[in-house]
């Protein structure tokens, strides 16, 4: 059996006296699109964060979390990358759009400079900026929010990383757009070949394009399984819950819907 992307075993993570996850055991498969779904304060950022190492300070933390496909802890940047809801939190504000991207590509793949510009916009055109070479010279507040979001994706995958993780990434945005950053995400995760973790409270969103979810409640992992067989018979009634309240003009509908 090949080892997983990721293990993590026995995870607790508490914040002062508030426990945030209780006991995780869960696998992250190489090359896998998994969804970790649940509604604010379920712990699922904070299982993206402990992943990434992002945990504040102080926070106590129980348990294992191991890189068997790896061999080694990965690096931020280089074997992960990570795409914030708000992509002010990740964009520098005096730096441009190119100037950044280039960044991540010299740091951690060895390019000069004028490789590693040329990279940037590359990656650009892939994730269809519009006039990519104009917004080579721009700065993060000249773009829209769907805009920064892609140029947030751009940076995160710069560097060619095993991992993505998207954390909440399209919940500040419109409906359409959450959209259009889903199919960016599908499109590059299949053409670079890697592993997503993809963090979102909205499962039909998810639905559409993911192999597995994972659903958190109240900090525990309540039901673990492929996506289509968690939709189509749910074991937990908070995952029924979930599918029961996804019927609302705001959300795409589920796989299973569209199926029938």
């Amino acid at each position: 059996m090949t080892a997983p992307f990721c293990s993590v075993r026995g995870l607790s993570v508490r914040y002062g006296q508030e426990a945030a996850l209780k006991s995780i055991n869960l696998d992250i498969i190489g090359g896998e699109r998994l969804a970790i779904i649940g509604e604010s304060g379920s712990g699922k950022s904070t299982l993206a964060r402990a992943l990434a190492g992002l945990l504040p300070e102080r926070t106590k933390i129980e348990g294992n979390i191991t890189w068997p496909a790896l061999g080694y802890a990965p690096l931020p940047g280089r074997d992960f990358g990570f795409v914030f809801q708000d992509p002010s939190t990740s964009l520098n504000p005096v730096l441009t759009i190119g100037e950044q991207i280039a960044e991540a590509a010299q740091r951690h793949l060895g390019f000069g400079w004028r490789q590693a510009y040329a990279r940037a916009e590359e990656l650009l055109t892939r994730v269809r900026l519009p006039q990519p070479t104009n917004a080579m010279r721009a700065f993060p507040h000249q773009l829209s929010g769907g805009q920064r979001q892609r140029v947030a994706i751009t940076a995160a995958i710069a560097a060619k990383p095993a991992l993505l993780i998207a954390d909440e990434a399209t919940s500040a945005l419109d409906v359409v757009v959450q959209a259009e950053i889903v199919r960016l995400l599908d499109g590059l995760v299949r053409e670079e070949g890697m592993t997503l973790l993809f963090i979102t409270h909205d499962i039909a969103l998810a639905s559409g394009f993911v192999d597995r979810v994972a659903v958190f409640h109240n900090g525990e992992l309540v039901e673990a399984g492929p996506i289509r067989s968690v939709l189509s018979s749910p074991a937990d009634s908070y995952t029924a819950a979930l599918i029961a309240s996804h019927r609302d003009l705001s959300t795409p509908p589920l796989i299973a819907e569209m199926a029938s």
